[in-house]
């Protein structure tokens, strides 16, 4: 097995680095990757692996003793929700060693079954790790699947990472475009299958809005507990919408054959791309709902224009 070259690129200055790894087959994923968590090591640098479930077998078996070395995360559970790598997985690894001269994170957000609801949250993730991590001495390696992913995944992968690793080696991506691609995918959401239920939101319907979140939750066959979290999830979606919003909001509810899904809808602006991102910092009071947000579901959506915001939140069945 021969291994790639890792990168040595001046993105931001050389201090965060954000390359894509792109691999066919598991010897180029084991060449890739183990070479730059050698690289990490040998310079004394924390390093966590956060990919899917399967491929954490074979790195581990390859790494031996090393592994005890190397945090890893199962990135189908932990990233379920793109919402949640930046702020649990990502941050909290590189803010837990906030110390350290460097730090250096694989993250595989993006696996052949991501399903077409989940992509644009995923490659939106991809763009604004640039953001989220910018001047700091942090490496975030993100390997993709050349072989069994969509082509227009890969081509997306150019745009949102400043350098490209192959087996040639590695070079500039000349298609680099992360808020561009912000933007693209800054889409309209589709109309629900089924005709939703609605209330529409201020400080005197707030019970209504909770006794519908729950009333559908358990008509969708969730369990008690992720019942109460859908209860939480809309209650924070709609509260935050009346105290920062124009006071009201609509919220709609629906189920269709994989997901319950709420949805909420105001006339407010969301001016940070980064919001429910961010960890909250120690004593932080508010300024949590988002973030919170993205704990408790199986994935968020948002659709954000100079006249409202519409955020979806899906909970699998």
């Amino acid at each position: 097995m021969t291994a790639l070259p890792t990168t040595s690129g001046a993105e931001d200055g050389g201090r965060f680095r954000h390359p894509a790894l792109f691999y066919r087959g598991l010897d180029e994923y084991l060449a890739g990757t183990l070479s730059f968590i050698a690289e990490g090591l040998r310079a004394g640098e924390p390093v966590a692996v956060a990919v899917p479930g399967p491929k954490l077998g074979p790195l581990r078996a390859a790494l031996g003793e090393s592994a005890g070395r190397v945090r890893l995360i199962d990135m189908t559970h932990a990233g379920r929700n793109p919402g949640r790598i930046l702020p649990e997985v990502l941050f909290a690894f590189a803010d837990h060693h906030v110390g350290a001269d460097r730090v250096r994170i694989i993250g595989e957000p993006i696996w052949p079954g991501r399903s077409e609801v989940e992509y644009p949250a995923c490659v939106q993730h991809e763009a604004l790790i640039n953001q989220a991590f910018a001047g700091r001495p942090v490496d975030i390696l993100c390997p993709y699947d050349v072989n069994g992913l969509p082509e227009r995944v890969v081509a997306d992968a150019e745009r949102t990472h400043p350098t490209v690793i192959g087996p040639a080696g590695h070079r500039p991506s000349g298609q680099y475009q992360p808020h561009h691609v912000l933007a693209e995918y800054n889409e309209v959401l589709p109309e629900p299958p089924r005709r939703p239920s609605t209330v529409q939101v201020d400080i005197r319907t707030l019970s209504q809005a909770r006794a519908l979140a729950v009333a559908e939750a358990q008509r969708a066959g969730l369990t008690p507990d992720r019942v109460a979290d859908f209860k939480l999830a809309i209650n924070e979606l709609v509260t935050n919408s009346i105290e920062h919003a124009t006071g009201e909001c609509a919220l709609r509810v629906w189920i269709d054959d994989a997901h319950l899904v709420g949805e909420v809808q105001d006339a407010g602006r969301i001016g940070d791309p980064l919001v429910g991102r961010r960890p909250a910092r120690p004593g932080q009071v508010g300024g949590r709902g988002l973030l919170l947000v993205n704990h408790v579901t199986d994935l968020v959506r948002v659709h954000a224009t100079g006249r409202g915001t519409v955020i979806r939140i899906h909970f699998r069945r």
